[in-house]
């Protein structure tokens, strides 16, 4: 619907005032009113080192607007006592038409003006002109301040130029619910009249010059858009919404309207109020007033340098302006990319580099140093438009610096553009020389680029070029490290997130909403943010009319056609060392002029490009010396690329460092960490990716191969169980990504040779165990079943390699709850390794030590122990008492006469095994840790609760540096914490502890693990024992139909949930269901575990105590005598 047929539902009927009625008569009413225009101070300030003017929106008032209900006006008697530093202002306009006898002739760009006027009168006459500006605009307040920042800027000489000091002293605004845009399907005009609804008394004429079609809002638009980037922007929204006509509410300016993506410097801030109340603030206490108030102080702790910067800078362009050399200007700088878009961070230092130079050395010297694709050539050139703009410098010169013969070329331009018509020269050194020497003379400032300063061994010395003076100054862009020697460095580094949405939605053409912005952060993000790549990417999307979310299929499916993109009409190009035609660059153009610079000859770039590549076959975000330190030392036959690293037969690191920081010198490595004992370095993504795809297929195939043969050797070579946590994780980020290689380049093993299939069996094994060590069960059993696959394949059923695969894989079913699978790979296991190697052998007695864990887990407690007893009195023989696997059998003992009630020879196992552990391995070996973790279960079921106690915090303090706060061994013992906290009476910390450990366990082993179970059962004992029955029974019914599917109806684990069901019905008064559960479980344990066990007798002294509460006395003595034999 058009905005005015809209407008008019909210226009009233004129009212006749009665005098009869009111005490004050209309005349005098609307004196009153225009008396509340202009500005008002509210706050004098101590010292004020800034001024903080706040803008009312329609139908607002200078001081009623920011008003609450309490009469306290927030910004006279709150924020002076926080920033008392500021000089407080208020500004009132008419925008009203109720009042038939006053109305506002001036529109919105007229109060503007006026704002502007009023606010650098006042400056003026207290003569703080150049004292730093902080707007707080309400509502439409907020484009008032937008046209009065264009009027100002727009202010020059002999033209109001005293209005210009307002948008030079101003650092930041603070839009406070002010509609910028139409958003989430609403136009702008709708959202306006919105607006209207709550202000119905304004003037409709300022609405209408506020609908999007208007050629008003379309020039404020297009002229606030370039000067935004020189105010720090703070965009608060409301929250709840505000009350209208008729009973309604609505969130008048919502979040998508008040906040402008892709804008510098800016901030959405969510204020908890509605429209009209998010400018009113009761208390200090008020949660809005806090951000408010919080945000402005922190601005303007860095308001008053930013200011005196531009000042300063104005004064400059004063002084260039009444120079002397006839006036003349020069300005010779390529054309800038249409879609340039932000980086105001880096030309803010590139301006402050220039103003505060550090030393007094001339001229002043900046470099810009980045990888290629980072912008910096286009970042020059911005600076370069935005200086030439507000005439800091009376001569900017574009010097190409990719190698001498530009440089020359460059300075005879400048030497024939700066001399007299008809000046002629000898030869190219003396336009060098003239060239030189006039700039050194000129009294008004200078500014020479030098372009693409990336081959710094082209120049014998750079600085010789350089003209000399105090005015002068010289701006470099380079990707070489060598650079940095020459002057003030800026590193540019990736995009900002807001700047990069903005030129990916430029680029592409799409409209700014929400569903693009979010899609197109995916895109920037897998861009690495890269400014070069951005572009591409846009270019590629508008040319296909691509939607954004198709973006991510198109680059994972075609990512080298989507790099080498660039359209007929490509704006980033180079000439190439002597070519006379101009390349059009792409990313892949830009960073294999850098691969080119590689070494002194062919065969040097050959040997470290092959050592680069390799690299971006792990995960490039952290490469590590120890990596290929490691392969060196497990190869008899070092390839030759690793060579390089190597004197005397051993590895160097020295030489390794200096590889790695050439590299880096020609900005193709990210970042590089030189450190004592190992260095490691990081490739940027899409580096990653090109380094990739410039070479071929069969070539990618045997760079996997190679990096997934070097991480296995390098896994083999660690106890993984001893590795830091870090280390560990570095590792595993490492082991995915081999295998994402090896799914996208590896898919036909055919083609590959037996070498090949051998050396991708053995990773596949090795990465299979380190998966299932750290909790990665599917990945691990994905592995081990190719490796066994592989194995079968080519060694048969029953060799010892596919046995020790078979024996993993039951393991790894064990720890799934996948018991029968378990068992079967187990006893296939064990009847090979009889077979093949003897009833003794130590691979023999370790799945023997793996089939007692299972039966124990299934409550065959009987085939456990005879299991243990036999892998113990081997390993005893074999290999000792106090040799790591003969612990573990030990503990696993321990473990077994711990569930049989065997208390004190569970005891006596676990602390040989603890002693042995830790004289073997270390107090802190997760192995140990194991075993203190079983100990203060022993001592639970004990009742030696602070025994148990120590022993828990031990365990899970060890675990969680050696293997994270998330790892499931760590999980287990935050479980047994929490039983340990619920059985003292500390429920609450033993509630934190089972949620936490649930938490894990879902997403680490899933919802239905046993391990899972065991914490949801344990959730429903701390909620029944708080009371909290009906959360306790929810536990419990989960807990039961997992464990019935998991483990079967008759597993000790079932039957332990089956008990616990009973006492909560018990407690319930519902008897029948607790006698049925009670019978069923007490059936269950007679026959699993015996009828003396502890745990069954658990459940007959539940019996007992049910029969006493139903009065059924004899019955319950039976129980209970039965309980105490």
């Amino acid at each position: 619907m058009p905005l005015k047929g809209l407008l008019s539902r909210f226009k009233r009927q004129p009212v006749q005032i009665s005098a009869v009625s009111s005490g004050v008569s209309p005349i005098a009413q609307s004196l009153s009113e225009i008396q509340c225009l202009g500005l008002i101070i509210l706050e004098e300030g101590t010292s004020p080192i800034v001024d903080i003017v706040a803008i009312h929106g329609l139908n607002g008032h200078r001081e009623k607007t920011w008003t609450a209900s309490n009469n306290i006006l927030w910004l006279r008697d709150l924020l002076p006592k926080d920033i008392p530093n500021a000089r407080i202002f208020s500004w009132g306009y008419d925008v009203n038409t109720h009042s038939t006898s006053h109305l506002s002739a001036q529109y919105l760009y007229g109060h503007a003006r006026t704002l502007v006027s009023d606010l650098s009168r006042k400056r003026r006459v207290t003569k703080t002109q150049r004292r730093p500006i902080i707007f707080i605009a309400h509502s439409l307040g907020g484009i008032v301040v937008k046209s009065a920042l264009i009027h100002s800027d727009a202010a020059r000489e002999h033209a109001l130029e005293e209005h210009r000091s307002i948008a030079l002293s101003t650092y930041g605004i603070f839009f406070m619910g002010t509609p910028h845009q139409g958003g989430s399907g609403v136009a702008l005009g709708e959202l306006l009249v919105k607006v209207a609804s709550i202000f119905v008394k304004a003037d409709n004429r300022i609405l209408q010059h506020l609908e999007r079609d208007s050629e008003y809002l379309q020039q404020q638009l297009g002229q606030y858009a370039p000067i935004s980037s020189n105010f720090v922007t703070k965009f608060a929204y409301e929250i709840y919404p505000t009350p209208i006509a008729f009973g309604k509410a609505v969130v008048v300016v919502p979040i998508a309207s008040a906040v402008v993506p892709g804008v510098a410097d800016a901030e959405p801030i969510a204020i908890s109020a509605n429209h009209l109340d998010m400018v009113r603030f009761v208390s200090k206490a008020d949660g809005g007033y806090q951000k408010v108030s919080e945000h402005l102080t922190l601005m303007i702790e860095k308001a008053c340098g930013t200011i005196s910067v531009r000042w300063e800078t104005e004064e400059r362009v004063k002084k260039v302006k009444s120079g002397d050399n006839g006036g003349n200007t020069y300005y010779e700088v390529p054309l800038q990319v249409s879609q340039f878009v932000g980086r105001v961070e880096l030309l803010k230092e590139i301006e402050i580099a220039f103003t505060n130079p550090i030393g007094k050395v001339f001229p002043k010297i900046v470099v810009l140093l980045g990888m290629g694709g980072q912008g910096k050539t286009q970042l020059a050139i911005e600076y370069c438009r935005a200086a030439r703009k507000s005439g800091q410098f009376q001569a900017i010169f574009w010097i190409d610096a990719s190698s001498s013969n530009s440089v020359s070329r460059g300075f005879e331009i400048v030497a024939e553009k700066i001399s007299s018509v008809g000046r002629v020269f000898d030869d190219t050194e003396s336009k060098i020389a003239f060239a030189k020497e006039t700039l050194g003379q000129w009294r008004n400032p200078w500014l020479m680029v030098f372009d693409n300063y990336d081959q710094p061994s082209e120049f014998r010395n750079i600085t010789t070029y350089f003209p000399q003076g105090e005015t002068g100054a010289i701006l470099f862009t380079s990707r070489h490290a060598d650079s940095e020697r020459l002057g003030t460095t800026i590193r540019v580094m990736r995009m900002a997130e807001n700047e990069g949405l903005e030129l990916l939605l430029r680029q592409s053409k799409l409209e700014s909403n929400d569903g693009n912005a979010a899609e197109g952060r995916k895109v920037i993000r897998k861009l690495g943010y890269l400014p070069l790549a951005i572009d591409q990417a846009g270019a590629y999307i508008s040319a296909r009319k691509l939607p954004l979310q198709l973006f991510a299929k198109h680059y994972n499916e075609r990512k080298e056609f989507v790099l080498k993109h660039t359209p007929s009409l490509w704006e980033y190009r180079r000439r190439l060392g002597e070519d006379k035609d101009e390349t059009l660059l792409s990313v892949f153009t830009t960073w294999e002029l850098s691969f080119q610079q590689i070494g002194k000859n062919e065969d040097e770039r050959a040997i470290i490009g092959h050592f680069l590549t390799l690299s971006a076959f792990f995960d490039a975000t952290n490469v590590g010396e120890d990596l290929f330190r490691s392969h060196l030392a497990s190869t008899n036959k070092p390839p030759k690329w690793i060579k390089n690293f190597v004197s005397r037969g051993l590895w160097d690191q020295y030489k390794y460092q200096d590889i790695i920081v050439e590299l880096l010198n020609l900005s193709l490595l990210q970042n590089v960490d030189i450190g004592n004992e190992r260095s490691h370095f990081s490739l940027h993504p899409l580096v990653t990716d090109w380094l990739k795809l410039r070479t071929d297929q069969k070539s990618r195939q045997k760079y996997t191969m190679e990096a997934t043969t070097i991480l296995t050797n390098y896994i083999d070579a660690q106890d993984q169980r001893a590795l830091p946590l870090q280390m560990k994780l570095d590792i595993l980020s490492h082991v995915d990504v081999c295998l994402q290689n090896d799914r996208e380049y590896l898919r036909e093993l055919d083609e590959l040779d037996e070498s090949d299939l051998l050396s991708l069996r053995r990773s596949a094994f090795t990465l299979g165990v380190f998966y299932r060590i750290q909790g990665r069960l599917a990945e691990a059993e994905a592995m081990y079943k190719r490796a066994l696959a592989g194995y079968e394949k080519a060694l048969g059923p029953d060799h010892t390699s596919t046995l020790d695969t078979v024996n993993n894989l039951g393991g790894l079913y064990s720890d799934q709850g996948r018991l029968a699978e378990a068992e079967a790979m187990y006893k296939r296991a064990l009847a090979g390794n009889e077979k093949a190697l003897g009833p003794d052998h130590t691979s023999t007695l370790d799945t023997v030590n793996n089939l007692g864990s299972l039966y124990s887990g299934q409550g065959r407690l009987a085939e456990a122990e005879a299991m243990y007893k036999r892998a113990l009195a081997g390993n005893e023989k074999a290999l000792g008492p106090d040799h790591t696997s003969t612990l573990g059998t030990v503990n696993n003992l321990g473990n077994l006469y711990s569930d049989q009630g065997r208390l004190a020879e569970a005891e006596a196992m676990y602390k040989w095994a603890l002693a042995g552990y830790e004289k073997a391995l270390g107090p802190g070996h997760t192995s140990t840790l194991g075993t203190v973790n079983n100990l203060g279960s022993l001592y639970s079921d004990q009742g030696r609760l602070a025994e148990a106690e120590a022993m828990y915090k031990r365990a899970l303090a060890g675990y969680e540096k050696a293997l994270g706060p998330d790892h499931t061994s760590t999980l287990s013992t935050v479980n047994n914490l929490g039983n340990l906290y619920k059985g003292q009476g500390r429920f609450a910390e033993a509630e934190a502890m089972h949620e936490r450990a649930l938490a894990g366990k879902e997403k680490a082993l899933g919802p239905d693990h046993t391990s899972t179970l065991s914490t949801v059962n344990n959730l429903g004992n701390l909620y029944s024992d708080q009371g909290r029955f009906a959360e306790a029974e929810a536990m419990y019914e989960r807990a039961l139909a997992g464990y019935e599917k998991a483990l079967g109806p008759d597993h000790t684990s079932t039957l332990s949930t089956v008990n616990n069901l009973g006492s909560l019905y018990n407690g319930q008064g519902r008897f029948a269901e607790a006698e049925a559960m009670y019978k069923r479980a007490l059936a269950g344990k007679e026959k699993a575990l015996g009828p003396d066990h502890t745990s069954t007798l658990r459940t007959v002294n539940n019996l007992g105590s049910l029969y006493k509460g139903q009065g059924r006395l004899a019955e319950a003595e039976a129980m209970y005598n039965r309980h105490h034999t």
